[in-house]
């Protein structure tokens, strides 16, 4: 029952989509970081649902840091964030209790927690606790991005409709970083609402590919095996729900190109070494090479469809049918950016740490 990730700074998640509160608390931040929680607002409004393209369930997100933080700066200590649950309707969950939701955690809760977990909204497995990583990461992102480090991303496929690649990147990473709907091109955007909205329509759901880009991390972070920078990102990332596939630079791409196609050349630019290609994603035998850090992210079409599907009853034994009639999202994808965003934030925080100390966020450590 471990629900806690990093080493030298680390986020336990806690909570359940309908209890009072979900929350983390964030530990390892060195003293003296700048907090603003008006960014750390805007972070959870980019996570929040809205319009038809997303589940009815309105959440205002009113967090409170309760500890960790005095005066706008972080004091060292833990830092607890909560987020109050308010709109919720337990009482759509009371008649489909013992029906496990094809796809979704009802039945594995119940063979794990052996009929004490809170089912009502998915329980500890909600994509609502993503709300208190989405808070926790803002505060790492806005630190990160003070040393230098960047991250944005982008909805790269919805639905079968593709956005434009990353281009000129610190523009594009502007863009990001107040975009609504996180789409390059305008036009793709809009025809990705429209897929989302006609599945809605339809009692349906789409998935998607979420890609990130890291810029500003020095080359010599990471370790070759076990804490490598794709396995610890990876390991992050595949916490979040809905998310099926991860991978690095061009991926499995690579897997149909020869050598001379597939490397990255390296070459001198302004004094420094650099690659002429981009293809493995800003890392070499598990540590970051200076390149751009380039991540990709599939996330699958949302479990819970108003469609009827066969599935079981796992309290009496028996085959049943399902047709969930609560509050659900047509399509996660557009909103989990603002978790995947989070998470690397987390995870290269952590790496920076391991490699030059925690005092590192604060400025007071080796660079």
């Amino acid at each position: 029952m471990k629900n806690t990730f990093g080493q030298s700074v680390a986020v336990t998640l806690f909570g359940e989509s309908h209890g009072a509160e979900i929350g983390a608390v964030l530990d390892g931040i060195a003293p003296g970081v700048a907090v603003d929680e008006k960014d750390i607002a805007a972070k959870l409004a980019q996570r929040r649902p809205t319009g038809n393209i997303s589940t009815a369930r309105r959440e205002t997100d009113a967090f409170r840091i309760v500890s960790g933080i005095f005066n706008g700066y972080t004091t060292g200590t833990p830092i607890c964030i909560l987020i109050p649950n308010g709109d919720t309707r337990s009482s759509d969950y009371e008649a489909t209790r013992a029906l496990a939701r094809p796809s979704h955690a009802d039945y594995i809760a119940y063979c794990k927690y052996h009929g004490f977990e809170d089912y009502r909204g998915g329980g500890h497995f909600s994509g609502r606790l993503t709300a208190a990583l989405v808070a926790a990461g803002a505060i790492v992102r806005s630190a990160l991005k003070e040393k230098g480090v960047r991250i944005g991303t982008h909805v790269a496929r919805c639905a079968g409709i593709d956005d434009r690649a990353f281009g000129e990147i610190e523009g594009d990473l502007d863009f990001l970083e107040t975009a609504e709907f996180a789409a390059l091109d305008k036009a793709q955007g809009e025809k990705m609402k429209a897929a989302i909205a006609a599945a809605a329509a339809d009692g349906d759901s789409v998935g998607g590919i979420l890609e990130s880009v890291v810029t500003g991390i020095p080359a010599g972070v990471g370790e070759p095996w076990f804490d490598s920078v794709e396995s610890l990102l990876s390991h992050a990332l595949f916490s979040i729900p809905a998310v099926k596939g991860v991978s690095f630079g061009d991926g499995f791409a690579l897997a149909d190109l020869r050598g001379s196609e597939a490397n990255d050349p390296f070459r001198m630019e302004n004094g420094g070494v650099c690659t002429a290609t981009n293809r493995s994603g800003g890392i070499n035998g598990g540590i970051t090479n200076g390149m751009p850090l380039r991540i990709s992210v599939a996330v699958r079409p949302t479990p819970t469809i108003a469609k009827e599907q066969d599935t079981v009853d796992f309290l009496r034994k028996k085959e049943a049918k399902i047709a969930t009639r609560g509050r659900h999202d047509p399509a996660i994808v557009h909103r989990a950016r603002a978790v995947q965003d989070a998470m690397i934030a987390l995870t290269i925080a952590d790496l920076l740490a391991m490699r030059y100390g925690t005092d590192f966020l604060s400025g007071k450590g080796e660079s």
